[in-house]
């Protein structure tokens, strides 16, 4: 069992934060933590990871008890939180030097995690370059590179793609289902279409509890009528998007925000993304409505609560 929690709990002041969340996840793969704002993703993340003190509760990584022997459970661990730990006055290679001694690897093999790590994310060529000096896409990659560096079993990823420009997305989905290849991901976010592009199983937190955990297939059962927002800064006619396979509708909101009724295909998201990138829509964000995902939340919630 690469990771296992029971009965996870934490409690901020008077409030808990989460309450009784129990995973078990054994293979390689990724696995979606979905949750809108302040379900208590990062809360969990951050009790996994070992950077948080839970009330309540164990946590076991590869079957080590993280309460237990600390040191050897984050050995198995990679994390990326949202906002990647980087040290911007470093060089990218000073930086992963930094990351694996704080990880306690071996000296004598650094040199060679660090190489192989940058060559993985595809940063080799900006080895030499200070971070500060990079783009919002290439510090990401940097952030990852620091959480795979010691090859964990497991690498948790904390609203990884979020504020990406589309070319950039693209990019960081590609990487993260390569590193999924190896080991076990556990990725969080509050966007369900980032959720649905890259994950077959799925663990859904609302209001500090799980509501959900299952596949991805079983948890569209629940959105067989979706409706995605788009905001495009150059938006083509309503018929050349009318045109594009498993759309129904559209509507402009705004004349650069639309609402996009589809038939549930689940390679909608990535052929608009594609399509806006060849046509030069210029687009700036696309979501699934939230209102939509609003009602989803309030549905399991209120099942689970029976």
């Amino acid at each position: 069992m690469i990771l296992k929690t029971e009965n996870l709990s934490h409690r901020y002041s008077s409030s808990w934060a989460i309450r009784d969340i129990n995973i078990e996840i054994a293979g390689t793969g990724i696995i979606g933590l979905l949750g809108s704002n302040g379900a208590g993703k990062s809360t969990t993340m951050n009790i996994i990871c070992g950077t948080l003190n839970q009330t309540e509760g164990n946590v076991y990584i590869n079957g080590i008890d993280a309460r237990k022997d600390p040191e050897a459970a984050k050995k198995e661990i990679g994390f990326l939180p949202q906002t990647p730990p980087l040290y911007t006055d470093l060089t990218i290679d000073e930086y992963l030097t930094y990351s694996a001694e704080l990880r306690l690897m071996d000296k004598r093999s650094i040199k060679a995690a660090v190489d192989e790590a940058k060559e993985r994310v595809g940063i080799a060529h900006f080895s030499s370059r200070l971070i500060k000096n990079l783009s919002g896409g290439y510090r990401q990659r940097v952030g990852i590179a620091q959480a795979i560096i010691h090859k964990p079993r497991l690498v948790v990823m904390d609203e990884p793609t979020n504020g990406l420009d589309p070319n950039q997305l693209i990019e960081a989905r590609k990487l993260i289902r390569d590193i999924a290849r190896e080991r076990t991901v556990l990725l969080s976010s509050h966007i369900l279409s980032e959720i649905n592009i890259l994950c077959k199983e799925i663990i859904m937190i609302e209001s500090g509890r799980i509501v959900f955990s299952d596949s991805m297939d079983a948890f569209n059962n629940y959105t067989q009528h979706r409706t995605i927002l788009m905001k495009l800064d150059n938006p083509p006619q309503k018929e050349d998007l009318l045109a594009i396979k498993g759309i129904t509708q559209v509507e402009f909101i705004t004349s650069n925000q639309l609402r996009i009724s589809f038939n549930g295909d689940q390679d909608l998201t990535q052929r608009l993304i594609a399509a806006s990138v060849q046509h030069d829509w210029q687009m700036t964000e696309i979501g699934f409505d939230k209102g939509l995902l609003d009602d989803i939340f309030k549905q399991l919630s209120s099942q689970s609560a029976q």
